[in-house]
């Protein structure tokens, strides 16, 4: 398969004019060639990326799907939490300790989920994680959460409900 000392072969920046017709057509052949596998690499990589795409998408709608769902929860947890305030110190203690137990595995089955609850007492304000529902004079530095009026929440480290908080303005109360 050694070429012979007198043939050199042609190099690609030969003009057409002096190739023969065979060479020519070689020479075409091979572009189009080129051509057709940079088609392929591009396809290729598209779908490659396209996988993966699906891959993330399909994976964040298991992660994400059931938001809708989980915010209405929510309430329900709240509705929990001022019933457990609110009962009067006169009721059966193993009642009492039933709606905790059951309250603490309604929280335990959404934290399973995802569903964290966003520490904010004594926090500094964070606007993308809390509402400011309003100020109030404390002893706390500025901008200080002295209240929370709202608990908030995440989903897997999306903001499923902002914490509704009150601000310290920095200057204590005067008396």
């Amino acid at each position: 398969m050694s070429e012979s000392p007198e043939k050199k072969p042609e190099s690609a920046e030969t003009p057409p004019s002096e190739l023969s017709p065979v060479e020519a057509q070689i020479q075409a052949l091979e572009e189009a060639l080129k051509e057709e596998k940079n088609k392929y690499l591009y396809l290729y990589a598209e779908f490659d990326n396209y996988k993966k795409r699906m891959v993330k998408e399909r994976s964040d709608l298991m992660k994400f799907g059931w938001e809708n769902v989980a915010r209405d929860l929510l309430s329900v947890v709240d509705n929990l939490d001022r019933a457990v305030e609110h009962i009067p110190a006169s009721t059966d203690p193993q009642f009492k300790e039933g709606i905790h137990m059951v309250l603490g595995q309604f929280r335990g089955t959404l934290e399973k989920q995802g569903v964290q609850t966003i520490v904010t007492q004594n926090a500094p304000f964070n606007p993308d994680l809390h509402e400011a529902m309003g100020q109030e004079p404390s002893s706390a530095p500025q901008g200080t959460i002295t209240q929370v009026l709202t608990k908030g929440y995440t989903l897997h480290g999306r903001l499923l409900r902002p914490a509704r908080v009150v601000l310290s303005t920095g200057q204590a109360p005067q008396s």
